[in-house]
Formats: C-alpha cells, sequence, structure tokens
C-alpha cells in the first residue's frame, strides 16, 4: 500500500498533567548545561542544586542558570530533601557509582548515555532500581524526538514494507590529545559508546538486538578505539552498517529501507532533524517531493532535549520504574553490541600488535595505532 501521508508525531508536551519535579545536578559540563537550559526554557521541571567536586564550579553553573543550591559534595545532592529526581552528567566511568548512590537514596535518576561502560554494570542499575521502585532512565534524547515518535508509527503500521537493512552514521572530529575524554580508557573513552551508541540505538529501535555483531576498524595508543564498522545481523537476510569515528566529521545520516519504501534522514539524524520516504517503485506515490517529516516545534538542535525532561516526568507520574520506549533491557542489549564490537577491536589490534612488534605507548598525530 503506496504511502500518501504520514502519520502526526505523538509529543510529549510539556504541562499537560506530568509532575513539576524537583530536579538535582551532578556533574555540571556542557550537556548538563544544554539540558538545564532547554528543560528551564520549555518544560515545567525545575533544577533546585548542583553538584560538583569543585564548590566554585558548581557555584558557577547554579548562578548562570537560576539554581538555588550549588553543593560540593555528590552524597549531600542525593540526600537533599527538595531533590525528587538526580541528573548525572560526569564522565561515564562515574555512572555507575553516582547511579547506585541516587537509587539507595530513593531518587529517580537520568544518566546521561552511555548509561554505564558495560552491559553488565547497566544491569546492576537496572536491578537496583528495580528493587529500590524508582525510575533509572538512559538520557538517550533521540527517543522522545517528534520525528522519531514518527518513524515508530510507520514501521508499526509496515508502510516501509520488511526492514531489510538500516544504514546509520555519526562521526566527530575529536582533537587527537591523549588528555581528552574520548582518548582516556580510565574516563570510557573511545568512538563507540560516545558517538557510535547513537547509531547502534537507531538500529535498535528499528530492528531489536542483533543476532551477530561483526566489528573491524582501529584503535587509538591510549587504548580506546577510534573508529569502526560494525556489521549487525539480524537474522534472513537483514543486515544493518554501523559507523563511527572520532577521527573526522562524517555525514551522520541514517535510513532504514524496507520492502516498500526507504526513509532517509538528513544530518543530524539524532537531532531535531527531517526525513523523506522514496518508494522501492519510482512511479509511486511516494516520490512526490512533500512526503516528508520536517520538526514543526520550533525547537532545534540542544532544545530538543525538553523533550526528554518532559517524558521522564511523564513516566514517573504514570508509576514506571523505566522508560517505555527505551527500556531497561533494551539499553542493557545496546551496552552488550558495543561490548561485543569493542571486544572485537581489541582482539584485532592485540592481534597486530603481536604480528608487527608495535609497542602501545605513545599516540600519533592522528591518534591512532602505528
Amino acid at each position: 500500500m503506496p504511502i500518501t501521508q504520514l502519520p502526526e508525531p505523538e509529543l510529549f508536551t510539556a504541562r499537560t498533567g506530568e509532575p513539576a519535579l524537583r530536579w538535582g545536578l551532578i556533574g555540571p559540563g556542557w550537556i548538563a548545561g544544554e539540558f538545564v537550559s532547554a528543560a528551564h526554557r520549555h518544560t515545567a521541571q525545575r533544577f533546585t542544586a548542583v553538584s560538583s567536586r569543585s564548590a566554585d564550579r558548581s557555584a558557577a553553573f547554579a548562578a548562570t542558570h537560576g539554581i538555588p543550591s550549588a553543593l560540593d559534595d555528590h552524597r549531600a545532592l542525593v540526600d537533599h530533601p527538595e531533590v525528587d529526581v538526580v541528573y548525572i552528567a560526569t564522565p561515564q566511568s562515574e555512572h555507575v557509582e553516582l547511579g547506585l548512590l541516587a537509587i539507595a537514596a530513593g531518587k529517580h535518576v537520568l544518566i546521561e548515555k552511555p548509561i554505564a561502560l558495560t552491559a553488565a554494570e547497566g544491569q546492576q542499575l537496572a536491578d537496583a532500581g528495580h528493587a529500590a521502585g524508582v525510575l533509572v532512565m538512559e538520557a538517550m534524547w533521540s527517543r522522545y524526538l517528534p520525528q522519531m515518535s514518527v518513524v515508530r508509527q510507520l514501521l508499526a503500521d509496515g508502510l516501509l514494507g520488511d526492514v531489510e537493512a538500516v544504514h546509520a552514521d555519526h562521526g566527530q572530529a575529536i582533537p587527537a590529545d591523549p588528555q581528552h575524554r574520548l582518548y582516556r580508557p580510565e574516563l570510557g573513552g573511545g568512538a563507540l559508546l560516545d558517538l557510535g551508541i547513537y547509531p547502534v540505538q537507531f538500529d535498535s529501535m528499528v530492528l531489536g538486538a542483533p543476532t551477530e555483531v561483526v566489528a573491524t576498524g582501529g584503535m587509538t595508543q591510549t587504548g580506546v578505539d577510534a573508529y569502526s564498522t560494525l556489521a549487525l545481523r539480524h537474522g534472513g537476510i537483514v543486515q544493518s552498517t554501523i559507523t563511527t569515528t572520532m577521527l573526522t566529521r562524517t555525514p551522520t545520516r541514517a535510513s532504514i529501507s524496507g520492502s516498500a519504501a526507504r526513509l532517509d534522514f538528513d544530518s543530524f539524524f539524532y537531532t531535531p532533524s527531517a526525513f523523506r520516504v522514496l518508494a522501492n517503485d519510482p512511479n509511486a506515490p511516494t516520490d512526490g517531493p512533500d512526503l516528508g517529516y520536517t520538526d514543526g516545534t520550533g525547537l532545534r538542535l540542544f532544545d530538543g532535549l525538553s523533550w526528554e525532561a518532559t517524558a521522564l516526568a511523564t513516566f514517573v507520574g504514570e508509576g514506571r520504574t523505566e522508560s517505555p520506549l527505551h527500556t531497561l533491557d533494551e539499553t542493557i542489549s545496546i551496552l552488550a553490541t558495543i561490548d561485543s564490537a569493542k571486544e572485537q577491536l581489541r582482539a584485532d589490534a592485540a592481534g597486530a600488535e603481536d604480528r608487527n612488534g608495535l609497542e602501545p605507548d605513545g599516540i600519533t598525530e592522528d591518534g591512532v595505532a602505528a
């Protein structure tokens, strides 16, 4: 059946019955600033406290964003009587420890992606959240954007036909500095966990967990993955291709190819964006210039983080302990895919060192092992 009209997006519209929660922030960095600004501008959610190990840093952030309480102790923040939910935006190496701290204090928790460094660590957080009866959610903001609700409806209605392939990409040019957090293994660095998680989760949203993961790529001499291509098999003829890199800026687009039609996202697919639906039959109506989606809400770039804040408040109001659009089981499954890919990349790098007698010290000009 040709697609002649796209479904309307389902929006997490603020002030439509969700509770106005009081938020605490751990880790006042760049993405935290974008999230707080978006939440304060576009939602009923309000930050009441912020903590950093640096008192000066938390005080400066609080002054900038109008947050009443600035703390230099994370335990004081999770125990704060005027905090309902804790947003954790520290380096990912600290996510499990701080997430468990907030859960133990009986607080709902939103943890920046990746929720943890490994699937096993993610399971720790999920188990603790379920036992405590609080909501635990990864800050995968793409899932709550209006465009993704349209995509989910198209898939649910079978309007693309049988999905046979997903292609998704995310690459950024990160300075080749051994002190940059993405080059530091002790901080959970590497392209896959920070950048590649976006295309991997997109594939998971469309097709679910892969049945096989094949990865090829390269490592930095600091010991983290620099770039990779993942072939994800989903049974039968269904195979997806995921690419990520922190060496250069790539198109950062995504597509879903079905037996009836293809959906092509503009760059950057994981932010408020646009897509077109193209029929496999060039004479079908889906080749018309008007069959596409452009976000008409007026929220651009990181203002789109506000959808995620309202979504979390909605789920709390419904008594949920996880997001129905990005469940903890799926969150852990995505980490398992990345675990598998990283293991293969490390094994390949170790094999190359054995064959070539390379010494894994220092860093080359482009950050990649020689």
